[in-house]
């Protein structure tokens, strides 16, 4: 089976994505832990963007090595590329992050995890604007409303009992949602940049150019704390680039051939998995009733997303 047949078959299209949503819902215990070992403080903005930055420059270095030793493909783009590839590194690497670890030192860690899901929401409303046959339709609403209420019930009760507050503000909740407008965006760029290249290369391209940015914005500043990586924080620390530089190379090769909405919509998976992972491997975190029926919320929303292609085969 070719790359494309596989790609686009609907068994590999769901598995890929809860992969990738696993991964991504990782990210949560490991970021919470990392930032222990390292002594990296809640109001260090300069040094989560710089610890951010590291992060995805080690992965794309080594998505570029898998590109020039496996996958075999030439790693240089040209110049109208680059621009483009540029451009998507700061919305999906260096913008949508510096939101989001800042974003989520300022709002509890229930609320930070259903705001993460928001860029989800945003794909699919704008994918109806953009394409025209990918349009929301009632089972594609139903599936947001049960995909999103899923998310919320997972998270009730999360942090000690305290319920699901409305308060806000702007450097909580207005930069996570921020982070999930960026995220959209950038979406819809890399979809129309793997039609032509490999996605691989446009991984590797928009993070090593995203992750430059963010490194000279934070070591430019002279109130970094610098950060001590105990073998623990290292482990962690490579293990959070590998996970960025395999779903996200994933992420864009399934959108190079599916319409962005559709699989899209897997990436509710990515709260639930991170509060499952978080109750499994943070101290405190515990597994509630409210995250088993979240979790059956997302299952059916997933099943109803895919109701009209299935009854159409």
């Amino acid at each position: 089976m070719d790359s494309k047949r596989f790609l686009t078959n609907r068994y590999s299209v769901i598995a890929i994505s809860i992969f990738c949503s696993i991964l991504w819902g990782s990210a949560f215990p490991v970021l919470k832990v990392s930032y222990e070992e390292i002594g990296l403080r809640a109001d260090d903005l300069y040094g989560k963007v710089i610890f951010a930055g590291m992060r995805f420059f080690v992965a794309a270095i080594f998505l570029f090595l898998l590109i020039k030793w496996v996958i075999k493909i030439p790693i240089k783009v040209n110049k109208k590329v680059l621009l483009e590839l540029f451009i998507l590194g700061m919305l999906q690497t260096a913008l949508q992050y510096f939101f989001f670890y800042n974003g989520l030192a300022y709002t509890s860690g229930m609320k930070g995890s259903v705001l993460s899901s928001i860029s989800t929401f945003f794909v699919v409303l704008f994918a109806h604007f953009i394409y025209t046959d990918d349009k929301i339709d009632t089972n594609k609403m139903l599936g947001l409303i049960l995909g999103f209420g899923g998310i919320i019930l997972a998270n009730l009760g999360k942090e000690g009992g305290d319920s699901f507050s409305l308060s806000f503000s702007f450097m909580g909740e207005g930069f996570m949602i921020l982070s999930g407008i960026v995220s959209a965006w950038g979406t819809f760029i890399a979809k129309r940049l793997s039609k032509d290249i490999h996605p691989f290369l446009v991984t590797a391209w928009q993070m090593l150019l995203g992750a430059t940015v963010m490194l000279l914005f934070g070591m430019n500043q002279s109130s970094i704390n610098f950060m001590t990586f105990t073998p623990k924080a290292w482990i962690l620390f490579l293990y959070s680039a590998f996970l960025s530089a395999v779903a996200f190379a994933l992420w864009y090769a399934l959108l190079k051939y599916n319409k962005a909405g559709e699989v899209t919509i897997y990436q509710f998976m990515i709260p639930v998995s991170g509060s499952l992972l978080s109750a499994l491997f943070i101290p405190g975190e515990m597994l509630t009733i409210q995250l088993f029926l979240g979790l059956l919320m997302v299952t059916v929303g997933i099943i109803a997303i895919n109701l009209p292609k299935k009854l159409n085969e």
